[in-house]
């Protein structure tokens, strides 16, 4: 029987250890991602015998994600996830599975598991030179904005986040905040995100992130952060800026990779969870690549 726990603060250096002893590009197989939506989906652990399992619950559903471990533990795993599951009265629900589980299900257990993509977490994935460089005829427009910001703004300083500016950046998210909330009232997600990204915030040091900020006028306009995901990618977390500054989210977008990312392959900038909007946005940049994800649930055996 795996016993779960609630996932906590303290459990940063071992979900570490365990996504970084693999090859992973889903942007949620990181402990930041996991903490920071641990409340509204209620994200359980348990390390057992060279595993780490996790679970989340969304409208009362209990899923599982996939294992963290050697693929040669795979199907231990996913017996051991099935039993826990049915003596929870519940069918096995994984969620979120990069394409390689998805294929193992399929093989290892054929026809049990009924397998769908979700498009809509998708990640979106850059190649991190054409997000600094922004060149050629397909970037041309996200170029001609960030020239805007530094013929307007030419006094706009970039700032990697450190402890001492982290007040100026709460009071934009705040900003940010408000205007969102105002548009969007009824929406759940904004004051999860904003009680998530305060909760970092008040620890900085700890989470191990790396931030960048834009200075106009004595105040933050822009910040975001981020972390190495993989040996060659990097997931960008969070990315906030005033909208009516034209040229704002460009010169973050750039600045931010640019200046902490460089050597790196690849930007990782998560889901557009099938918001019009967002998946406009996050076209526009042209990814490199996708991420693929999939639902598989038991109907059978």
């Amino acid at each position: 029987m795996i016993l779960f726990k609630t996932l906590t603060k303290e459990d940063k250096n071992l979900l570490d250890k365990y996504y970084r002893g693999g090859y992973y590009e889903n942007s949620h197989f990181n402990f930041t991602n996991l903490f920071m939506w641990r409340k509204p989906y209620h994200v359980q652990i348990c390390e057992e015998e060279g595993v780490l399992y996790l679970t989340c619950e969304w409208d009362g559903v209990l899923q599982a994600l996939q294992p963290v471990c050697p693929q040669e533990k795979w199907n231990e795993a996913v017996e051991k996830l099935r039993a826990y599951f049915a003596q929870q009265e519940k069918t096995l629900l994984f969620t979120g599975v990069e394409k390689n589980f998805a294929d193992f299900l399929a093989e290892a257990y054929a026809g049990q598991f009924a397998i769908e993509s979700d498009r809509d977490n998708y990640d979106y994935v850059y190649l991190a030179d054409k997000l600094i460089t922004l060149a050629g005829r397909k970037l041309h427009s996200k170029k001609n904005h960030l020239n805007a910001f530094r013929k307007l703004y030419p006094e706009a300083e970039y700032m990697q986040i450190t402890p001492e500016i982290l007040p100026a950046c709460r009071a934009e998210l705040e900003k940010w905040y408000a205007s969102h909330i105002e548009a969007m009232p009824d929406s759940q997600f904004i004051p999860w995100e904003r009680d998530a990204i305060l909760e970092l915030f008040a620890d900085w040091d700890y989470f191990q992130l790396k931030g960048g900020a834009i200075c106009l006028d004595g105040r933050i306009i822009a910040f975001t952060f981020g972390e190495q995901l993989n040996s060659d990618s990097v997931v960008v977390h969070v990315e906030k800026a005033d909208p009516n500054i034209r040229g704002a989210y460009p010169a973050i977008n750039q600045g931010f990779i640019e200046h902490e990312w460089s050597g790196m392959t690849y930007i990782n900038r998560e889901e557009d969870m099938g918001e019009e909007g967002l998946r406009k946005a996050k076209e526009s940049y042209k990814p490199e690549k996708m991420i693929e994800k999939y639902n598989a649930k038991l109907i059978a055996g």
